[in-house]
């Protein structure tokens, strides 16, 4: 006979608690200020990289995709920011705290 009353979650963010929504907003949070902190620090590197009438070449771009992250607490919506490359260098932000965004049509459009 077993005296185990651990009952298993088929979809845990379903049955969520208070606690666990807290602590996976913070996680967003946190997650969004540290890449954010990263881009301010890349654009930063190619501020003098500008056109002929002085205008920043390297610049914010908007938001790739929302995408899930897998954390300790389970999955996180992130949006990484992207940047756009006016001087045709191929300048591109890239976070070295999340992998890298690979489009689901990669994996699903191109079977092998």
């Amino acid at each position: 006979m077993k005296n185990d009353n651990v009952i298993p979650l088929e979809k845990p963010v379903e049955n969520e608690d208070l606690l666990t929504a807290m602590l996976r907003q913070g996680a967003k949070n946190l997650i969004s200020r540290a890449v954010q902190a990263e881009l301010t620090e890349f654009l930063a590197q190619y501020q003098d990289v500008v056109d002929d009438q002085g205008r920043r070449s390297v610049v914010r771009n908007g938001y790739q995709p929302a995408r899930e992250i897998m954390t300790g607490i389970g999955p996180v919506d992130i949006k990484v920011p992207k940047t756009r490359d006016k001087s045709g260098q191929g300048i591109h932000f890239r976070s070295d705290l999340l992998p890298p965004y690979i489009p689901l049509c990669q994996a699903s459009c191109h079977p092998h």
